[in-house]
C-alpha cells in the first residue's frame, strides 16, 4: 500500500510540474495590479476554441520561460470569460497580443508568433530607444539579439547623435540600438567616429558604416548588412523577403547538404550582388511547390528562381542545365543588365467573350485592364475558391447590367484567375476586387465592402471616372448581406 500511494503521490507532482506556466492568467480584479507592478507585459486575448491560438500556445509558453529571467512577464486573458476587460481593450478578433508598461500605456505586438521572434521582440521593447554603453557592457549587449546597431559618436556631434536617435527610434521593434561616447572603445572596435557597427551571429559577424550620418543611408545600410549573404526562405522569413523591396533568388534543393553546398558555390555571386538582390535557399521537400509559383516544375530539383518581387515577375533558370557558379553569375549578370525576359505564365487569349464578364489572362492583361479610356473593374479569383463561387453569379448580373446600359462602352467588368496567370497587383486573397479607374491606371482602388451587386455599383460609381451607376432590375436588389466583407480565403503566393 506504502509503495501505491508513494507512485500515486508521485504522479501528481509530476502532473503539476507538467501544468506549471510561466504564462500568468489573468481576469478582470487581477489584470491592472499586474502590468502596473512589470515594467513591461505581453498579454495574448484569446479564446480557447480559436486554432491560431493553440497554435501559438506552446510557442507563447516557451517565450515565457525565455524571458522570464529578463523580467519580462507574457500574460494572457480568456476572452469567453472576461468579455468585458477584452472588449476595454479593443480586442476584435483572437489571437491579439498588446504589449504594455503600465495600464495605459498599450502598443499592439508587430512581431510574429513563433517563441524565437516573441522573445526578441520583447527583448527590443523592454530597451530604451538607444541604450547607453561603457566597456563593461558591451560585450553582453552584443548579444542582445541576432543583430544590434552600436553606434560609436563624440558628444559634441550633435548632429549625429540626433540622427542615429531618430532611426533607433523608428526602428526599435526591428533591431536594439546601443550608443558610446567613448573613443577609446571605437578604437579597440576598430572604427573612428562618427560610425556605426553592426554585430551579427552569422556570416562575417559586423559590417561597418563609417558615411555621412543620415536617415535614409542608415536605414538602408541595417537592412542590406542584417540580411543573411545566402539566408533560408520559410514561413518565418518569408514575410520579411517579401518586404524588403528587393528581388529574391531563391535555391531550391531537397537536403540541407546539398543546400549548403550550392550556397557555398554561390557565395561570391551574392557577395557580388550584396543590396541588389537577395539569395536564399529553400527546402524543396517541404516547399517544392512554391517552385510552381515562380513558373519552375515543382518536381525537379536543384533549381534556381529570381523572383522581382515589386513587379511580381519570375526569372526561372533552365532545369535542364547544371546549376554552377559560372552560369548561374551568368544568369545573375544579365538579369540585373535587364537581358533576362520574365517568364509569363498565361492561359491562352479566349478567341471570343461569351458571357457579360470579360475573361482576362496574362497576356491581354494590358489590353483590357489597362485601358486608359474605361473604368475596369477586376475580380482576382481561384477555382477552387468558395467565395468566388459564391459570387460569380452576383458578378455576371453586375457585368449584364453595365452591358445594357449607357456606358457599355465606358464600363468592363473582368475576371482573371489568379492561379493560372502571372498578374503584376499584389494579391493577398481570393477573390480581391480592384477597380482601375480611368485616366488613373496607376492607382488601383481596392474593394472591401460587402459583395452585393448593390454595394458593387456604388463602388464603381464613386470610384470610377465616370461616375457610372445602373440600376438593378429584380426585386432581389432589395435584398442585403451582411455588412462584415467576408474573410479572404487562403492567402496567394505564400509559403
Amino acid at each position: 500500500m506504502h509503495t501505491v500511494k508513494n507512485f500515486a503521490l508521485g504522479l501528481l507532482a509530476a502532473a503539476a510540474v507538467a501544468s506549471a506556466s510561466d504564462v500568468v492568467q489573468l481576469k478582470k480584479d487581477t489584470f491592472d495590479e499586474f502590468v502596473n507592478a512589470n515594467d513591461i507585459v505581453l498579454a495574448e486575448f484569446f479564446a480557447p476554441w480559436c486554432g491560431h491560438c493553440k497554435a501559438l500556445a506552446p510557442e507563447y509558453e516557451e517565450a515565457a520561460t525565455s524571458l522570464k529571467e529578463k523580467n519580462i512577464r507574457l500574460a494572457k486573458v480568456d476572452c469567453t470569460e472576461e468579455a468585458d476587460l477584452c472588449q476595454s481593450y479593443g480586442v476584435e478578433g483572437y489571437p491579439t497580443l498588446k504589449v504594455f508598461r503600465g495600464k495605459d500605456n498599450i502598443t499592439p505586438y508587430k512581431g510574429q508568433r513563433k517563441a524565437n521572434a516573441i522573445t526578441s521582440y520583447m527583448i527590443k521593447q523592454s530597451l530604451p530607444a538607444v541604450s547607453i554603453l561603457t566597456k563593461d557592457g558591451l560585450e553582453d549587449f552584443k548579444k542582445a539579439d541576432k543583430v544590434v546597431l552600436v553606434a560609436y559618436i563624440d558628444a559634441s556631434d550633435k548632429a549625429s547623435n540626433e540622427t542615429f536617435a531618430e532611426v533607433a527610434e523608428k526602428l526599435r521593434d526591428n533591431y536594439p540600438f546601443g550608443a558610446s561616447n567613448d573613443a577609446a572603445l571605437a578604437e579597440a572596435e576598430g572604427v573612428t567616429a562618427p560610425a556605426i557597427v553592426l554585430y551579427k551571429d552569422f556570416d562575417e559577424g559586423k559590417s561597418v558604416f563609417s558615411e555621412k550620418f543620415d536617415v535614409e543611408a542608415i536605414e538602408k545600410f541595417a537592412k542590406t548588412a542584417s540580411t543573411p549573404l545566402i539566408g533560408e526562405v520559410g514561413p518565418e522569413t518569408y514575410s520579411d523577403y517579401m518586404s524588403a523591396g528587393l528581388p529574391l533568388a531563391y535555391i531550391f534543393a531537397e537536403t540541407a547538404e546539398e543546400r549548403k553546398e550550392i550556397s557555398d558555390a554561390l557565395k561570391p555571386i551574392a557577395e557580388a550582388q550584396r543590396g541588389v538582390i537577395n539569395f536564399a535557399t529553400i527546402d524543396a521537400k517541404q516547399f517544392g511547390a512554391h517552385a510552381a509559383n515562380l513558373n519552375l516544375k515543382a518536381d525537379k530539383f536543384p533549381a534556381f528562381a529570381i523572383q522581382e518581387i515589386a513587379k511580381n515577375q519570375k526569372f526561372p533558370f533552365d532545369q535542364e542545365k547544371e546549376i554552377t557558379h559560372d552560369v548561374i553569375k551568368a544568369f545573375v549578370d544579365d538579369f540585373v543588365a535587364g537581358k533576362v525576359e520574365p517568364s509569363i505564365k498565361s492561359e491562352p487569349i479566349p478567341t471570343s467573350q461569351e458571357g457579360p464578364v470579360v475573361v482576362v489572362v496574362a497576356k491581354n492583361y494590358d489590353d483590357v485592364v489597362l485601358d486608359d479610356t474605361k473604368d475596369v473593374l477586376v475580380e482576382f479569383y481561384a477555382p477552387w475558391c468558395g467565395h468566388c463561387k459564391a459570387l460569380a453569379p452576383k458578378y455576371e448580373d453586375l457585368a449584364s447590367l453595365y452591358a445594357k446600359s449607357e456606358f457599355k462602352d465606358k464600363v468592363v467588368i473582368a475576371k482573371v484567375d489568379a492561379t493560372a496567370n502571372d498578374v503584376p497587383d499584389e494579391v493577398q486573397g481570393f477573390p480581391t476586387i480592384k477597380l482601375f479607374p480611368a485616366g488613373a491606371k496607376g492607382e488601383p482602388v481596392t474593394y472591401s465592402g460587402s459583395r452585393t451587386v448593390e454595394d458593387l455599383i456604388k463602388f464603381i460609381a464613386e470610384n470610377g471616372k465616370y461616375k457610372a451607376s445602373v440600376v438593378e432590375e429584380t426585386e432581389e436588389a432589395e435584398a442585403t448581406e451582411a455588412t462584415e466583407p467576408e474573410a479572404a480565403e487562403d492567402a496567394h503566393d505564400e509559403l
